[in-house]
């Protein structure tokens, strides 16, 4: 229960009136008894006016809430969520409802104000803005019913549950891209060359030719037509992209509004939905997390919406990075030759590991190594030096820059392709060098 504005008004003129009349009295100044016995009386009047409205109020019955809250939100974008209230009141209430929003979703228009019909629903909404992804449960929603009286206002918990899941929004953060990538597409006509002859994939049967291998020809094909029958061969219609993701706490560094990890996660997004589209499999590995995740490589657009179930609480962890344990359980599951994208944040520390584990999982796959760099450090790059500690903090970025650059240009050395740009260029780089690999037939 909370005392209503009139209520409190009241209270204070009462008392205000007292504490004057009883100062006058004690400065020796005539009153008459009767104001005296006047304002005790409407004093008493309130008090028992206030005491039965808490019994009315009380007496009321609470109105049903139904919340209707989308089952899907984007990270970062605005969103409606829309209470409807049912009563049983006989007159018309003004009410006060205050959703209880989980922590992680930020909120405006509340508390919300409505004023409730005889016999009719209302529905009011308020605008939420999730800032971090993940699952959320809505649980309550706080009533405050006013009574009859106006003196006091009663408060009501009411449970409303519902669920909600955030997902990395892709979409806006690139904003026109998705459109221009399809445009690209047309207007580059990416497509697969294809090879007869020459690839893994099962194409057709014919007569054996001068240059065929011997290893090309169907002995039992051969012995049923009595003439050398050789297998042919084309490149496979489909590739298969494994993301294989570092969620260690390497990737915890933040620039902007969103951290390495996801900015990642949206490099991911961007380049399976164009992957998809060009009718790639696509798949996805974790290590270095809390709980590792693994999604086989299929094809179709369906194979985005389960990445996105995968990937939407997927968080980053105080874990370090093991290169050599995660690579052994990819080829552990991953027979086929495919593009692996190791996505993670290379230090100088890495060199011997990273060098002998990727080199390891390259005789079987094609690999592309994807590191961010720090923005901060370009900035200390660039800025002025002017003090002592501008000059240690600059000495200390490019020592470490250069350390970085050295351990690419020994990945470049060994014929692994590697990736080394800011996190918010990840994504468009990613896919200006698979459409260019696609074009030229080297994937």
């Amino acid at each position: 229960m909370k005392p209503t504005r009139l209520l409190l008004l009241w209270l204070a003129l009462l008392l205000a009136v007292g504490i004057v009349l009883g100062t006058v009295r004690a400065l020796g100044i005539d009153v008459a008894p009767s104001l005296l016995r006047i304002n005790w009386a409407l004093l008493l009047a309130l008090l028992v006016l206030a005491a039965l409205d808490i019994v009315l109020v009380k007496r009321l019955p609470s109105p049903r809430v139904t919340r209707r809250l989308s089952g899907s939100l984007a990270l970062g974008r605005w969103s409606e969520a829309n209470l409807e209230v049912e009563h049983d009141f006989s007159q018309s209430l003004n009410v006060q409802l205050f959703d209880h929003v989980p922590d992680g979703l930020n909120f405006e228009n509340l508390p919300l104000t409505v004023e409730l019909q005889p016999g009719q629903r209302s529905l009011i909404g308020y605008r939420l803005r999730p800032l971090k992804r993940g699952h959320f449960s809505f649980e309550h929603c706080e009533v405050s019913l006013p009574g009859p009286l106006g003196l006091w206002s009663d408060k009501r918990l009411l449970t409303v549950a519902d669920q909600t899941r955030v997902y990395p929004d892709f979409a806006r953060l690139y904003g026109g891209r998705l459109l221009a990538v399809d445009n690209w597409l047309s207007q580059l006509g990416v497509r697969q060359h294809q090879r007869r002859g020459q690839g893994q994939e099962f194409h057709q049967l014919r007569e054996f030719r001068e240059g065929d291998s011997l290893r090309q020809i169907d002995w039992k094909a051969t012995a049923r037509q009595r003439t050398p029958i050789a297998r042919e061969y084309q490149d496979e219609r489909d590739q298969q992209i494994i993301f294989l993701l570092d969620c260690g706490r390497r990737m915890r560094s933040q620039d902007g509004e969103l951290s390495h990890f996801d900015h990642a996660l949206n490099a991911c997004l961007l380049l399976s939905y164009v992957a998809l589209r060009q009718g790639d499999a696509v798949g996805f590995s974790t290590f270095a997390s809390e709980q590792a995740r693994y999604l086989a490589p299929v094809k179709g657009t369906g194979q985005l919406n389960a990445l996105l179930n995968t990937v939407y609480d997927l968080y980053s962890s105080q874990h370090s990075a093991d290169y050599q344990t995660a690579i052994t359980q990819l080829l552990a599951r991953q027979k086929r030759r495919a593009l692996v994208v190791l996505m993670t944040n290379l230090r100088d520390e890495d060199d011997e590991e990273l060098l002998t584990a990727v080199k390891r999982m390259g005789k079987q796959h094609q690999v592309i190594v994807a590191s961010m760099r720090e923005d901060v450090l370009d900035r200390i790059r660039q800025a002025p030096v002017q003090t002592l500690s501008e000059a240690l903090a600059y000495c200390g970025a490019m020592d470490y820059l250069n350390a970085r650059t050295k351990l690419h240009e020994k990945l470049d050395a060994h014929g692994i392709s590697a990736i080394n740009v800011l996190p918010r260029e990840l994504g468009v780089d990613l896919l200006t060098r698979y459409l260019n690999w696609k074009k030229n037939g080297t994937l």
